[in-house]
């Protein structure tokens, strides 16, 4: 009619409310009952193992460098006293003391560099060159001989500047080598397939810590007489080729995930072999293996471990080296590790909180 108004209805609120505190822990935690059931289990155990660890921990602890406190507190309380004494030690290794601000600014200097390159913003050409530059110092300030600094033997480098180091430059290396061993491997050219498949199973069919030992120890025994690399650029070059052995299998898995019909696509279009690889398979291809690659990054980031059977003393090395020498702070090697745990921790869960917001990143470009 005409004097009739249109008035809106007013918007009732959903029957089922799936957003906040709530409703996340009845899907993620009292889903069914065997979920609630697991969650009580939990909850009980945390309330009864909390109290003690807090007071172990905390209350009973003992925080300064007393090693007679540390040993009357020992079974009640934790003894971090040993971090307290030893930090420079478990972080720098057997650096040189008064010249350990140089290891220092070197890695925040790479740690720097590594967390603008996770940034898109710096996503520039600029970028290559920055990374130049940062190398460029990192080793200047660590190895010195120039500049009015001492010089610095590679075999005193030690502790967090040389996990970092191996871990950001064999990483840095091994993707690219990755990449190419694995369109190698998918090559129709039988020698350079046979090649790239020999590579990855004689890696992969060994253990990190041979291959390390072969380019401490072994490799030398190959080089003219007179001439001698740097056990620390062999022990760069064996991790690197072992992570590109297992990386190079990964990134196989994403070309095989490419479905024939866009290689024929672009057979069609006259792309080249490259242009093909370049701008249609592998954006697609590592797009996909983006939660195996970051795992691989993080074994990489842990297995910088074992270069201590080659006198090369990074953090956990530098550990044992700071309490296998001291009687009196021996007997406290779980805080130490605690210690070291919490930091490994911290840039292992950095990377893996990046890889989601890579997939993250990814997922939404999907749906464009």
């Amino acid at each position: 009619m005409a004097g009739d108004v249109f008035q809106s209805i007013v918007p009732r609120p959903a029957p089922v409310q799936t957003e906040g505190a709530l409703p996340w822990i009845k899907r993620n935690l009292f889903a069914d009952w065997k979920s609630a059931l697991a969650t009580v289990i939990f909850i009980g155990l945390a309330l009864w193992a909390l109290p003690n660890l807090f007071g172990w921990g905390l209350t009973r602890a003992v925080f300064s460098a007393d090693a007679d406190a540390c040993q009357a507190a020992r079974g009640l309380g934790a003894c971090w006293g040993v971090v307290t004494e030893k930090w420079r030690i478990i972080i720098f290794g057997r650096y040189p003391f008064e010249e350990q601000w140089r290891p220092e600014v070197a890695t925040v200097l790479m740690v720097g560099a590594v967390m603008a390159s996770c940034v898109r913003a710096f996503w520039k050409p600029w970028l290559g060159l920055m990374w130049l530059g940062v190398l460029a110092a990192f080793f200047t300030l660590m190895g010195g001989g120039i500049l009015g600094l001492s010089s610095v033997r590679t075999d005193l480098w030690g502790g967090l500047p040389l996990t970092v180091m191996l871990a950001t430059l064999s990483i840095f290396f091994a993707f690219p080598l990755a990449v190419v061993v694995a369109l190698g491997r998918r090559s129709r050219l039988p020698a350079i397939r046979t090649a790239c498949i020999v590579y990855i199973e004689l890696i992969r069919g060994v253990p990190l810590i041979s291959v390390l030992f072969m380019a401490s120890f072994m490799f030398p025994l190959f080089m003219p007489q007179g001439m001698s690399i740097d056990v620390l650029v062999r022990v760069l070059v064996g991790i690197t080729l072992f992570a590109a052995a297992y990386m190079a299998e990964i990134v196989r898995g994403g070309l095989q995930a490419i479905p024939k019909g866009q290689l024929e696509a672009a057979d069609t279009l006259g792309l080249s072999y490259w242009q093909t690889q370049r701008k249609i398979v592998l954006p697609q291809a590592l797009a996909m293996v983006v939660p195996s690659m970051m795992n691989n990054f993080i074994s990489i980031f842990k297995d910088t471990s074992l270069v201590t059977i080659v006198s090369l003393y990074e953090l956990t090395g530098a550990l044992s080296l700071a309490l296998n020498s001291d009687v009196e702070w021996r007997p406290f090697k779980i805080e130490a590790y605690l210690f070291i745990t919490a930091i490994y921790f911290t840039f292992c869960f950095a990377m893996s909180r990046y890889s989601l917001w890579v997939e993250k990143q990814v997922s939404v470009a999907k749906t464009r």
